[in-house]
């Protein structure tokens, strides 16, 4: 037997006793003695802030510049070997996506290489993540490249104007370059903003169905976006909605213009790469390191170009001029700001999103802990100083990051590696790369999309789990995809929140029973050995009470408990109605016998019958007639119904309610008293306390009489009140004091 069954039988066979009084909310705090909490001088506030120790200023260190906190607790003869195998592995991985990604951008190769570089030694210093790859993303730079197209497009230069073809390349390439630095600047600022502010909550509301269907939709668009140099055929690129659908239109009109030695070379390796990648996964336990395949294809690749003469002979697009060295700084052009602010926003979510979600899962598998708010500032760090250097907006890659961890990375000490390989190819070997076919980068995109395209397997499970989930899914990719990822992420967003509005609005219902014998309380619709108190409905909301449901939950309680106020209080005028024509033609006859002979004697008396007669044709209250009325002659006339004295609103999962709410509560407590059932509040957390006493909801003192600690405390509260209703009804009347009769003569 393990110890899982052992516990099982050991918490099943023990019981508890517990002997204390049945706690209203005023019997309870009538025991409790609060906190004095005396809040400190604002001086000593403005102090203590103000203060500089060294703790303190140690701190703050830590917290901007994680690399101090980690790397006086680098271990070498652990740790450098794995960072050593990492970083020359990832490194190889960022040459040919840095290459690739710039085209999905619509910038210069070469720019690819910076952005490669830059962001991934910023970040060392200001990250807080051991294990992500910084630098270009597919989703990232298809973004860049959407707004760079849609305000630099291809008609403003090229074939205009009456320049040549190459000149207006280069303009438009140099105007594209511009505005990608500008939308990495603005960036960059937002993210580092937000992390100031300590905005790093803002995570929250991506949740992962959003994230993943968005990132699939983004898939898609690259794929469209790569399939024109797979092919080997120029088409117009295209940006904002369906651009997806323009494209891949575009691509199957040129498709008898497709360049056959082109798609050779892709498809080759495209080959390589998945079977590679196939190997890898397969063999992983056994290999020190996954091969590095993408290296691997752009070392064939270039070769063959380079022996063959494919540029020249057979009019291949290869990646063109790679100068060599580093350009100087340079301040991007802050006067696009307002062109291109709404995408500065969403790559900036978008990428710290992708960030901290891989960031997070490494932190769990590895026991460290990331901060979202660093990880802004970090981001928006490499953002900022990276676009003064050409680079254009970076997040983490999934692939890289994968690579990097599984290698045996163990800092970001891998990651400056990485990116020394590519100041390597910068510097000096640049060059060598400059037959590389853009097939080849292409089928490397398209292979490293497998991921991605592979949550479309999330589908079925989220029609298992949750319908919701699965919305939020599909409505996000199917906005990513046809309106573009800009306004598709907006469209996701908004949609995310109203699930959540959604989810509160329409929660669930539940009348509970007791399980005999004990003070548990669960739903009476899913267990057969719960049973319910005579008289007495429990109702419970998993949901806050507020101005989105309050309705809606008074008229489910009503539905739910079959116990409706308004029909109990129809049937009851109906009866009194009835009563009240009885009673009116009982008197009318007695009214209207008068005798001529006494007239004139009886002249009041005839006054007073009139006046009775008038008192009883005027509308009477449901309260005095109650009053004038027989429980018997009441029955007599009522529908059967439940017999209901008590009703039980179980607050212990409402965590907040409003003053639209806190109405609602006071309006079912009105109705149904009106008709004699008692409604008390059970398990109320102290904000629902607070809630309740801000709004005036114990205006009447004698309301806080009705909130119990816990349902069972209400239950039996409703028993003891009930049992001494029946004592007092079945208690003879007192008998009058009367004084003996005597008799006078006696």
């Amino acid at each position: 037997m393990d110890h899982t069954q052992e516990n099982e039988i050991l918490v099943a066979t023990q019981t508890y006793s517990v002997e204390r009084p049945i706690y209203s909310y005023p019997a309870l705090h009538g025991k409790l003695h609060k906190k004095d909490k005396v809040p400190d001088p604002i001086g000593d506030k403005i102090k203590r802030a103000l203060s500089c120790t060294p703790k303190k200023i140690r701190n703050i260190i830590y917290m901007f510049l994680p690399i101090c906190k980690w790397l006086p607790a680098y271990k070498p003869r652990e740790y450098v070997f794995g960072d050593f195998v990492s970083g020359i592995s990832t490194g190889v991985l960022h040459l040919p996506q840095g290459l690739a990604f710039a085209m999905l951008a619509a910038v210069p190769p070469i720019f690819g290489l910076y952005s490669s570089f830059y962001p991934v030694i910023l970040y060392c210093f200001f990250g807080t993540s051991r294990h992500v790859s910084i630098g270009p993303f597919a989703v990232i730079s298809l973004m860049i490249g959407g707004v760079a197209v849609r305000l630099v497009p291809d008609d403003m230069y090229v074939g205009g104007g009456g320049a040549n073809s190459t000149n207006g390349t280069e303009e438009r390439d140099a105007m594209r370059v511009k505005v990608a630095m500008s939308v990495t600047l603005l960036s960059g600022i937002i993210q580092f903003c937000l992390g100031v502010l300590r905005f790093g909550f803002v995570a929250i509301y991506l949740t992962e169905p959003l994230v993943r269907g968005f990132t699939t939709a983004a898939a898609v668009h690259v794929f469209t976006s790569m399939l024109k140099y797979l092919f080997g055929v120029k088409t117009k690129r295209h940006s904002g909605p369906f651009s997806v659908v323009y494209s891949t239109l575009a691509v199957i009109a040129n498709v008898k213009k497709l360049n056959i030695c082109s798609l050779v070379v892709g498809l080759m390796c495209f080959a390589l790469l998945l079977g590679g990648k196939e190997f890898n996964e397969r063999f992983k336990n056994k290999l020190p390191a996954p091969i590095p395949l993408e290296i691997v294809a752009v070392i064939i690749g270039t070769g063959i170009s380079a022996g063959f003469n494919l540029e020249e002979s057979y009019k291949v697009d290869v990646v063109g001029s790679l100068p060599l060295g580093l350009l100087a700084p340079a301040t991007p052009d802050s006067s696009l700001f307002h062109l291109v602010y709404v995408d500065a926003i969403a790559i900036a979510i978008v990428g710290f999103s992708v960030t901290i979600s891989m960031a997070k899962i490494f932190a769990v598998k590895h026991g460290y802990q990331v901060d979202g708010n660093q990880e802004l500032i970090a981001l928006g760090i490499c953002n900022t100083i990276g676009s003064l250097f050409q680079t254009f907006s970076i997040s983490c890659s999934l692939s890289r990051s994968l690579v990097q961890e599984s290698t045996g990375g163990n800092t970001q000490l891998a990651g400056c590696l990485a990116s020394l390989l590519i100041l390597l190819v910068i510097l000096a070997i640049g060059f060598l790369f400059e037959s590389l076919p853009q097939a080849v980068l292409s089928a490397i995109v398209i292979v490293n999309l497998k991921g991605m395209f592979m949550q479309f397997s999330d589908l079925p499970f989220f029609w298992r789990t949750s319908k919701i989930e699965l919305t939020i899914w599909l409505t996000t990719f199917v906005s990513s995809l046809f309106l573009g990822l800009d306004y598709g992420l907006i469209t996701a967003v908004i949609i995310a929140l109203m699930t959540v509005i959604y989810r509160t609005q329409s929660p669930t219902y539940t009348v509970l029973g007791q399980l005999p014998n004990t003070d548990v309380y669960i739903d009476i619709d899913a267990y057969e050995e719960v049973r319910e108190h005579a008289g007495i409905k429990i109702f419970q909301i998993n949901a806050p009470i507020y101005y989105a449901n309050s309705d809606l939950y008074s008229n489910a309680l009503s539905r739910k408990t079959g116990v409706n106020p308004a029909l109990i209080m129809a049937a009851r005028r109906k009866v009194l109605k009835k009563h009240a024509k009885e009673l009116g033609t009982k008197g009318k006859p007695q009214s209207s016998v008068v005798k001529d002979e006494d007239a004139e004697a009886g002249g009041e008396e005839d006054a007073k019958q009139e006046e009775q007669i008038e008192e009883n044709a005027k509308p009477m209250t449901i309260d005095s007639l109650v009053q004038k009325t027989f429980p018997e002659e009441l029955e007599r006339f009522l529908p059967p119904g439940p017999n209901v004295h008590t009703m039980i609103l179980d607050f212990s999962q409402v965590n907040f309610i409003d003053s639209v709410g806190v109405k609602t509560v006071s309006g079912i407590l009105k109705e149904y008293g009106d008709v004699g059932i008692y409604v008390y509040l059970a398990a109320c957390s102290a904000q629902v306390v607070n809630d309740l006493t801000r709004n005036r909801f114990f205006e009447n003192p004698c309301v806080k009489e009705l909130l119990f600690h816990s349902i069972h405390d209400a239950v039996l509260g409703a028993k003891v009140r009930e049992a001494l209703a029946q004592q007092e009804a079945l208690a003879p009347p007192p008998e009058e004091d009367s004084e003996p009769i005597t008799d006078p003569e006696t």
